[in-house]
Formats: C-alpha cells, sequence, structure tokens
C-alpha cells in the first residue's frame, strides 16, 4: 500500500471489478487508451492476471482508492521493458469523476517514488495519444520530458494515432522531488 493525503494506492483485488468497469469503461475515459475491459468478468480476469505477472516480478498495478473508502477510482500500471525493471513502462487512467482534484498528480507521485527507489526503475517511459491534451500535460506538469512522435503508433476504432513519448529519468525525478521540499528558515 502506497499512502497519500487523499488516497491511497493499493494490489487490484477482484471485488474492484465493478468500480473500475464503472469508471474506465465511458467513452471519456477510454477514448485515448487501449480498450479496457468491457464486461465485469473482464475486468475479473485482468486483476487475476495483473496479480499473476506481479508474483511473476513482470509488473505492477495499483487501484487508486480516495481516502475514507475502499472503491477503486482507477488504476496505475508500471511493467518492465527490460529485465529487472531498468526501463519501465507505466500507464494510468481515472474515472472523470475525479479529474481535476489533485488526485491523477498525488497518485503518480506516489508510483514515481516507488518505481524509482523500491523498484529499481532508471526510466520510465509513457506514451499518451498526441490528442490528449490532458494526458499530455500531466505528464509535462510531472517534469516528464517530451522525446519524439510515434506516428500512427495506436489503434482504436479502426483508425491509427499518433503518440508522444514521454520519458522520466531516476536522477531527474530525485532532482524534482529535492526542489520541491522548501528548506528550513533558521535564524
Amino acid at each position: 500500500m502506497l499512502a497519500g493525503s487523499a488516497l491511497n494506492l493499493r494490489e487490484l483485488r477482484i471485488d474492484d471489478a465493478a468500480s473500475l468497469l464503472a469508471m474506465l469503461t465511458t467513452e471519456e475515459v477510454s477514448r485515448f487508451l487501449s480498450p479496457p475491459p468491457s464486461t465485469l468478468e473482464g475486468f475479473e480476469r485482468f486483476i487475476a492476471w495483473a496479480r499473476r505477472e506481479r508474483v511473476a516480478g513482470n509488473y505492477a498495478c495499483f487501484a487508486v482508492v480516495p481516502a475514507g473508502t475502499d472503491t477503486a477510482i482507477g488504476i496505475f500500471q508500471v511493467h518492465a521493458l527490460e529485465s529487472g525493471f531498468g526501463t519501465a513502462e507505466w500507464g494510468f487512467a481515472l474515472g472523470s469523476a475525479y479529474w481535476g482534484n489533485g488526485m491523477f498528480l498525488e497518485s503518480a507521485r506516489l508510483v514515481l517514488d516507488f518505481a524509482f527507489e523500491v523498484m529499481g526503475v532508471r526510466r520510465l517511459e509513457a506514451r499518451a495519444a498526441a490528442a490528449n491534451g490532458r494526458g499530455n500535460g500531466a505528464l509535462r506538469k510531472l517534469g516528464a520530458v517530451q522525446e519524439g512522435l510515434l506516428r500512427r503508433a495506436f489503434q482504436r476504432h479502426g483508425q491509427y494515432h499518433d503518440q508522444v513519448l514521454w520519458a522520466v529519468l531516476a536522477d531527474e525525478w530525485r532532482l524534482r522531488r529535492l526542489s520541491e521540499v522548501e528548506p528550513a528558515i533558521t535564524h
């Protein structure tokens, strides 16, 4: 469990399937994602797969749970692109009712800290649809660096769309986090 001030991140549970189905399958949320499961059983299979992959050491997936509740309103996932998680990719999705209230940024910071300090990730990549202004803006706000445009790299509803490749490096993240802490004033 990763604890924040307004939320917690915890391992997915089978009983999260219903809330994730409701939160992540709306067109507003899913329009820039690989299609999420479309049924309760599909989310249950995804959760079982995620747990198996975590045990195998290939993947971590966290449920985003607002403080004071036990309901998953989104997910953050990290998967290895190379053995040992030196380079990894992350993805995320939150129910639209939770956009714009700081939950994404708080969750993302917790996941970045965990990826770099616990998992030993050196480079964390993200892909966002070029048309996803909200997602690209959030990555920029976190300090991710846009490294390229992946032309027609993402297929949705039979059409190909461009994606932006972003990366956060462990040493840059650590420096950014240090700069966020204001020094104590002494007299």
